[in-house]
Formats: C-alpha cells, sequence, structure tokens
C-alpha cells in the first residue's frame, strides 16, 4: 500500500502538516524557556523587570529567538536529513518569518499583509529557481494559508 505514489503522498502531506504543528507548539516552549533563562540571567545583575521597565526588552528579545531559529534552521537545512523532515521543520522558521512581520507592523494591516505576500512570493520563487521538492511547496503555501487565517481572524499568538 505504501509503494503506491498517490498513498505515499497523501501521507507525507497529512505527516508534514501534523508534525509541522507539533514543532511549532515546541519552538513557542522554546521560545518560553528562552526568554526565561536570559530575564533570569539578567536578574542576576540588576532588580529592573526587563519586561516591564525596558521597553526595547521585548522585541529585542524576540529578534533574539528569531535569530536562534535561522540558526537552527541552517544547521537543518545543511544537514543530510531527508525532505520530509526538513519540510516538516521548515513550518518553523515560515511561521515565524509571518509572525516577525505581523508582530512589528501591525497598526499597518496593508503592509503586513502586502510584506507577508512579498516574502510568500519570494520563497515561492526560490524553490521554482531551485527546484525544491513539492513537499517544500506545500509547506510554504499551508503555513502561509494559516498565518493569513490567523491575521484575518485576528487571533492572538
Amino acid at each position: 500500500m505504501l509503494k503506491n505514489p498517490i498513498i505515499k503522498n497523501i501521507l507525507s502531506a497529512i505527516g508534514v502538516a501534523g508534525l509541522g504543528f507539533i514543532l511549532l507548539n515546541l519552538a513557542f516552549m522554546l521560545d518560553f524557556f528562552f526568554q526565561s533563562a536570559v530575564i533570569w540571567c539578567i536578574k542576576l545583575f540588576t532588580s529592573a523587570n526587563p519586561s516591564m521597565d525596558w521597553p526595547w526588552f521585548p522585541p529585542a528579545m524576540y529578534v533574539a529567538f528569531v535569530i536562534l531559529i535561522g540558526l537552527l534552521s541552517w544547521f537543518i537545512f545543511r544537514s543530510k536529513l531527508g525532505v520530509f523532515y526538513k519540510a516538516t521543520f521548515m513550518a518553523v522558521p515560515l511561521a515565524a518569518v509571518f509572525v516577525t512581520i505581523g508582530m512589528f507592523l501591525y497598526r499597518w494591516p496593508i503592509i503586513v499583509y502586502s510584506l507577508g505576500g512579498l516574502f510568500f512570493i519570494g520563497v515561492l520563487y526560490y524553490f521554482y529557481r531551485t527546484k525544491q521538492p513539492w513537499l517544500y511547496y506545500y509547506t510554504l503555501i499551508l503555513i502561509g494559508l494559516v498565518m493569513l487565517i490567523v491575521g484575518l481572524l485576528g487571533v492572538e499568538i
């Protein structure tokens, strides 16, 4: 049954969606632990509450986390992991970029959707030019649609 390419592709698509969702939840947990560890280290040296007292701190923490995701992504995509695993992991950096655009520009929805669309088209073009497997396209479309729905419905992350 798994020899049938149609069944294999359907199971791959379901697997990428399911495992990608789990990885997104793990990324949120990693973000919490990362920020908690940084705040704990800062509190060793000062009595200030950096999240409340320093207005630049929350955006800086988010940028630091996005850099961490970028570094992890670089190692994952340079590894010898299979396409399925890379496409599954790709949900995390894609969602991080879409969320970053939304967080920093939420006051201007037209700019958020325009930049999100440009990012989507740019990644899509990159996949086309480098002849990437269909699972990469699928992950991009899935995460792009999910983030668009999250933005349109006003869901808070």
